[in-house]
């Protein structure tokens, strides 16, 4: 496995490559946004690592270009700045998780093997219909009475989920697990749901008290 990472704090990237290296995983390190994005682009690596507060530029912006240019490499954010804003708008650009310093190596590592699965090693899922949304997991698209929904990668992955178990209730803690890896707080999760609910319409998920939510369509 090859992780890019983007970090300009060298004590932090010389700790992260001696971990990493220990655990089997090659690395390669950019200091600036603007190097970082043109070794994401231009190299082959499993996992990109992001710090947000770059000297050039923000890694949101990095985040940002890299996805507007067509890579699908899966990125961890990995920074100080823990607001809900900040994670919200890290996962809305993009990143596959959003992870706070300081932090355990173990749990890092677990989340880069987690997030580096490629998509051919996923299972292949068969289209879902709840009421009047149905959910195409090769085309990643939602319809809703016929008509495609605009979603953001993570809200696909969170509509996903909740049509999966629409036959049951997705806990806050489940859904907080299975689309964030515990990265964020839970209030990223209301965010998230409310902004389905101005999507797909504000009866299409039901929230039970106490427990969590059930995908109604």
């Amino acid at each position: 496995m090859r992780v890019l990472l983007i970090e300009d704090e060298e004590r932090l990237v010389a700790s992260l490559r001696d971990g990493l290296r220990t655990a089997g995983i090659t690395t390669t390190h950019a200091r600036t946004g603007r190097e970082g994005l043109a070794a994401a682009l231009e190299g082959d690596h499993d996992l990109v690592i992001l710090d947000i507060g770059l000297p050039d530029q923000e890694g949101f912006t990095v985040l940002r270009r890299l996805r507007a240019a067509g890579s699908d490499v899966p990125v961890i954010i990995l920074t100080a700045r823990t607001s809900a804003e900040d994670t919200v708008r890290g996962l809305e650009r993009g990143a596959d998780d959003y992870m706070a310093k300081p932090f355990s190596f173990d749990e890092l590592l677990a989340r880069i093997r987690l997030r580096a699965r490629r998509p051919e090693d996923a299972p292949v899922d068969s289209t879902l219909t709840v009421g009047r949304c149905t959910f195409d997991p090769a085309a990643r698209e939602l319809t809703c009475d016929g008509e495609p929904i605009p979603l953001s990668p993570r809200e696909l992955q969170l509509a996903q989920l909740l049509m999966e178990r629409a036959d049951g209730v997705v806990t806050r803690a489940e859904a907080l697990d299975a689309v964030w890896g515990s990265a964020a707080r839970e209030n990223v999760l209301d965010v998230y749901i409310r902004y389905l609910r101005t999507r797909l319409g504000a009866d299409a998920i039901e929230t039970v008290r106490g427990v969590g939510y059930r995908f109604r369509g």
